[in-house]
């Protein structure tokens, strides 16, 4: 599939009943120019999820509809192009510069269903005038915004394919990525460098394998099911740095349905439990209230650690900062 290059678009002729031209034109003026300067070569094409995006100038206004993508805006300096957000952006995620930032951008809806998806109308999002939309909801597709001439990018773990194995490699090659849309190419090899030192750190911390089984879940809160972390996450890559087994090593998917006995029949050492919002004591509840949950070695021992689903999935700066929470937390896997 391939997208059409943004270019202007007149809301009236599309019969959407806006007054306003699309597709970033309003990013040419001096209220709405960014402070931060782009360089690089246009046009320049990314696949995406399977499709061709092809940016013909750097993105002047963005539009986020997921919070993964902000980590890798703020390293590269380009926050002042988004022009608006939506969905949950916890403040636990970021540093004082980066919350400043997300300040300064106004937030259209938080308002989830009752699956916990955005809800968000595309002519929300259209009036926004983006040059690029960041993250894709269920009721608002790539295809209804390209239509408009309204590109969108998505992390490459959260397509429908997925990514096969993921890992911290995916965290430097999708830096590189952005760096590249945004004219930001240095700034992206800047930043890679500094994640690969602290790469580095954990791994000279780590050492050898300690021969500990770990299993990183998803509970449901007040009861339900709970979802377990395979190969095909980055979860996965994560447990593997911190010098654990994952114990769902041999199961090749991203996330799948776990019950309580396969659980003890695996009886992982450490638990990571994720969570996207609210008290980390009502995750580590979620998982002791389970019938028979007393019996798994690491809630007898008191080994669970909950944490913010950004910091484990999906592969972005973030997951450098979790990896960095899980060796603290249980003293590199030893």
């Amino acid at each position: 599939m391939s997208l059409a290059r943004p270019r202007p678009a007149v809301a009236a002729a599309l019969a959407l009943g806006l007054a306003a031209v699309l597709a970033g034109c309003g990013a040419d003026s001096d209220e709405t120019a960014p402070t931060s300067t782009s360089t690089g070569d246009y046009p320049v094409t990314v696949d995406n999820c399977g499709a061709e995006v092809t940016f013909d100038r750097a993105p002047q206004r963005v539009v986020l509809l997921k919070s993964a993508a902000v980590p890798f805006l703020h390293e590269l300096g380009v926050m002042d192009r988004v022009t608006a957000r939506a969905g949950s952006y916890p403040e636990e995620y970021y540093d004082d510069a980066t919350l400043a930032e997300l300040e300064d951008v106004p937030l259209l809806t938080d308002e989830l269903d009752s699956s916990g998806h955005l809800q968000i109308s595309k002519e929300v999002v259209i009036a926004e005038e983006p040059d690029l939309v960041l993250g894709e909801v269920d009721n608002l597709a790539r295809d209804t915004l390209s239509a408009v001439d309204i590109p969108l990018l998505e992390e490459p773990a959260l397509c429908e394919q997925g990514v096969e194995h993921p890992d911290f490699d995916d965290v430097t090659s999708q830096l590189e990525t952005y760096g590249r849309v945004f004219g930001r190419e240095a700034e992206a090899q800047q930043a890679v460098t500094e994640l690969e030192a602290r790469l580095a750190a954990v791994e000279a911390e780590v050492g050898e394998p300690s021969g500990r089984t770990a299993a990183v879940l998803y509970p449901t809160v007040g009861g339900g099911t709970t979802y377990a972390y395979g190969t095909k996450s980055m979860a996965d890559a994560q447990l593997r740095a911190a010098g654990f087994e994952n114990a769902f090593a041999d199961v090749d998917e991203r996330v799948f349905e776990v019950t309580l006995e396969e659980l003890l029949g695996r009886d992982p050492d450490v638990l990571v439990l994720l969570h996207s919002e609210g008290d980390p004591a009502d995750v580590e509840k979620a998982i002791g209230d389970l019938p028979g949950a007393d019996e798994l070695t690491a809630v007898a021992n008191g080994d669970l650690m909950p944490q913010l689903f950004n910091f484990t999935e999906p592969p972005t700066p973030l997951t450098v900062e979790g990896l960095e929470r899980i060796v603290e937390r249980f003293g590199a896997g030893s």
